[in-house]
């Protein structure tokens, strides 16, 4: 079936001709000013293209117009109308316009005399609303046309301004520019978690015909469902963000918003926009028809659409949506606090996030040491159920606090990345002896470049106003080892987890003056051109060590 557009052009001058000639001449009777309408709606309609999909901005309360022919030569002619809203419900109808014998629409090639078309104007075409629908859902109208027939669609929106899409086609043998759904497509959930919710759905039959260009996408967010694809892009744009004018879970590379997280691993493209009502995830895992969705936040309802994508087209077609809650997280196993005891608290990051220490005070005055070992920590301290502290750990932080006989505090403690993190914990009255030695105002260590040699190295690092040890270990790594050694290092521990070859010296000093409370040391015997790590560790009375941050050294290659 195909479409006659000089068969369409030509009746349109002859009735452009007819309401111009009859609008001086004749009388407007009911039927002509039927006609008239008719005329004003077609001339103010847009052509449909077939089989091609058609983006329609709509302005709220103005209808818009497109139209379509279906010409004679084929019985009973197939066609079907595909319309996706993207984002508030609309109003769209199809209307058939039939010309009864001697309408210009129905003019032969030749039939042009003007006296013919005036009389025939009289006879008024017949106008039938054949379907007509108002909502959000995407609408398929298959129809079937046995004769020579105009088609006009009327699109309205009366909530505000937005756009949807259209799909005609008068090819209903070679394919579909959608994805088939299953004659299932509910999504089932099959697990939840406290952080994760599993999902399942039955196989597109497009998966089976064309798996390399057909992939399942999957949108979470914490508000509601999506009937399409379209309407999600709508609704993420609406919140702030910007996303590609394409298919925005496609696999297409394209720059990312500053709001935006991408993550690609084991094949799938993970893609988390940070918006004001939540986060919104969108995840495409090629042809599987299980997938878990981790880390999410426990007690919190979240919606989940599938889409299933055709990625050389990016049309797609969605699932019906479902939505599920994690499970409350778990009441954490509170460890009590003893005076003056050291406790070593170790968290995975991917099963145990959270630890509990409980501490009663027996005196007014409460003093809190926290040593950060590895990882990122977030430290929350409450007093009889009260926020007296909240912040992110770093290095060695000292905590006092001043309250009630009895006042019972809660310390805790909560992993902010998936790599093992770990912290040493003490609480005290005031007047107990310190567990770690006065520090300095700075745990750095410097080296002085223009006193660098091929065989040596000078380091420099703050003492304090209290005579305390400080011993120095060196060393020799590769390029390629310094991140590593630099993020896996473990804070809290001591010379005692180093080998005896890697110490070079230990020494004592302070000095009143702060200001002066600075030592030197040069370190020989090193390679030419080589990386060192260095270290030093200062101990107190307790005999517990802190160790300076590392600082790599590379010496001068000639000299």
């Amino acid at each position: 079936l195909t479409m006659s557009w000089f068969w369409l052009y030509l009746p349109l001058h002859l009735l452009m001709a007819t309401c111009l000639c009859h609008s001086v001449k004749a009388p407007t009777t009911s039927s002509q000013q039927s006609f008239k309408t008719d005329l004003f709606n077609f001339y103010h309609s847009l052509i449909l293209a077939d089989g091609k999909e058609t983006t329609v901005h709509l302005l709220k309360d103005i209808p818009k117009r497109y139209y379509f022919v279906l010409e004679e030569g084929r019985v009973l002619a197939p066609f079907s109308i595909t319309v996706t809203p993207c984002d508030v419900p609309i109003e769209w109808s199809i209307l058939l316009y039939k010309s009864p014998p001697g309408f210009p629409g129905r003019a032969t090639p030749g039939d042009h005399d003007t006296q013919e078309v005036s009389k025939s104007q009289k006879a008024p075409s017949k106008v039938s609303t054949i379907f007509n629908y108002k909502g959000n859902s995407v609408e398929t109208y298959m129809g079937m046309s046995s004769h020579s027939a105009l088609y006009l669609l009327e699109f309205l929106s009366t909530e505000r301004d937005t756009h949807i899409t259209v799909y005609l086609t008068t090819d209903t043998t070679s394919g579909h520019l959608y994805p088939e759904l299953p004659m299932d497509p509910r999504i089932d959930v099959i697990g939840v978690g406290h952080t994760t919710v599993t999902l399942t759905w039955k196989h597109s039959p497009s998966v089976l015909q064309h798996r390399e260009s057909i992939q399942y996408c999957l949108l979470v967010n914490e508000k509601h469902n999506y009937k399409s694809l379209c309407a999600a892009e709508t609704a993420i744009r609406s919140s702030g963000m910007k996303l590609p004018p394409t298919l925005a879970l496609s696999l297409s590379p394209y720059l990312l918003e500053p709001q935006q997280v991408m993550i690609l691993s084991n094949s799938e493209l993970s893609i988390i926009n940070k918006v004001s009502s939540g986060e919104v995830r969108q995840v495409c895992m090629g042809t599987r028809n299980t997938y878990t969705v981790p880390n999410l936040s426990p007690s919190t309802q979240y919606y989940f659409d599938v889409f299933i994508v055709n990625l050389l087209t990016n049309a797609s077609a969605a699932y019906t949506g479902t939505f599920a809650r994690t499970l409350e997280e778990p009441e954490p196993k509170v460890t009590e606090l003893k005076d003056g005891k050291v406790i070593h608290v170790v968290l995975d990051g991917k099963k145990q996030k959270f630890y509990s220490l409980q501490y009663q005070a027996r005196h007014k005055k409460i003093h809190f040491t926290f040593q950060l070992c590895q990882g990122q920590i977030r430290l929350d301290v409450t007093r009889n159920g009260k926020t007296v502290a909240s912040e992110n750990l770093s290095g060695l932080r000292y905590l006092s606090l001043k309250g009630k006989l009895l006042d019972t505090y809660l310390v805790q403690l909560r992993s902010t990345e998936e790599s093992n993190s770990s912290v040493k914990v003490q609480a005290s009255p005031h007047f107990h002896k310190p567990l770690f030695p006065l520090l300095p105002e700075s745990l750095k260590i410097k080296s002085f470049s223009k006193l660098r040699t091929c065989r040596s190295v000078t380091i420099a690092w703050l003492g304090t106003q209290e005579e305390s040890k400080y011993c120095v270990y060196r060393k020799r790594i590769e390029e390629d080892q310094i991140w590593r050694e630099l993020q896996s290092a473990d804070r809290c521990s001591g010379p005692e987890s180093r080998h005896k070859s890697e110490k070079v010296l230990c020494k004592y000093f302070y000095d009143l003056n702060l200001q002066r409370a600075v030592t030197t040391e040069t370190i020989k015997g090193l390679e030419a051109g080589t990386f060192y790590l260095f270290d030093v560790y200062l101990f107190g009375p307790s005999g517990i060590p802190v160790r300076y941050h590392s600082k790599v050294v590379k010496t001068r290659k000639k000299c």
